[in-house]
């Protein structure tokens, strides 16, 4: 890499950071994030108590020293369960993200270069798709193939493909009239290497912040998967099932339905606030175009 090029990436870099700082979207939900990605890091080696035991003389206890958070109706920690559930949660939402970029964004790029009929038939395939609720989509394919998280993971993957194919493909045709890339096509390039080299890095702050936005509707499906039981399977905890779970007693334990639902909402402001900064700090107009 050229020094012309290093000290780019460095100002960029100390663009970025001052943006950042001046933010307080983007450092409000990046302290949100940090902290339920945390939560969830620490859960994979400690929680107060094992969620998988049983304790029935302490159940339905309400918020107290040794039970921050109280117990269900099982006498489980209901602290413990937030932190294992944050696990699940994310991993399920992260890993239907991912699906979506690693399938989605390449069939965008494609249509993007191709034009012509390929682009007409993804753009008719993306129709269809959008024709129908993401939820209804999601509890269809999980019907279908039975509940679980790795069902619950395509079903939302699956409808995070044409997501990110649409913002990709829209990104790309906006680029595709520039003089950098006719440049790059007078120098002998071919299509799938422009779309490596040039068209992949200036629209990559674009997918970032999409994915922060994919990523909290991902949380919210998951946990409306598990709430009508197509989610994670006990003896996998998730928010979703908490809250199913604590509709019966929120009469006698309203804390089984408020502790996992202020979970949700808190991860997905986080996720939504980090996504409006990202996309005031990620600025277009100041990037440079490779």
């Amino acid at each position: 890499m050229s020094d012309h090029l290093v000290a780019a990436e460095h100002e960029d870099w100390q663009l970025f950071l001052r943006k950042a700082r001046a933010n307080r979207s983007f450092q409000a939900g990046a302290l949100i994030t940090l902290l339920i990605v945390a939560m969830a890091a620490v859960s994979l080696v400690w929680t107060p108590y094992d969620v998988g035991k049983l304790s029935i003389p302490d159940r339905l206890q309400g918020p107290s020293w040794s039970h921050w958070f109280g117990t269900d109706h099982f006498g489980r920690d209901i602290l413990s369960m937030i932190m294992e559930g944050s696990r699940n949660s994310i991993a399920v939402a992260l890993i239907a993200v991912g699906v979506g970029i690693v399938i989605g964004v390449p069939l965008g790029c494609w249509a993007a270069a191709k034009r012509g009929w390929v682009d007409e038939v993804f753009m008719r395939t993306s129709d269809i798709i959008f024709a129908f609720p993401a939820l209804l989509s999601a509890v269809m394919i999980t019907a279908i193939f039975g509940p679980g998280a790795v069902n619950a993971i395509i079903a939302i993957g699956i409808f995070n493909i044409p997501v990110f194919a649409r913002v990709a493909r829209g990104a790309a045709l906006s680029l595709w009239p520039r003089e950098f890339i006719l440049a790059a096509r007078a120098s002998g390039k071919g299509p799938a290497r422009i779309t490596a080299e040039h068209i992949l890095p200036n629209i990559a702050n674009l997918l970032l912040v999409q994915g922060t936005i994919q990523f909290s509707l991902g949380i919210l499906a998951e946990a409306a998967l598990s709430y009508v039981g197509l989610g994670a399977q006990p003896p996998a905890t998730s928010w979703g099932r908490m809250l199913s779970e604590a509709q019966t007693m929120m009469a006698i334990a309203p804390q089984m339905a408020i502790a996992p639902g202020i979970a949700i909402i808190v991860t997905v402001l986080g996720l939504n606030l980090l996504g409006d900064g990202l996309r005031d700090v990620l600025d277009p107009r100041l990037r440079r175009e490779r």
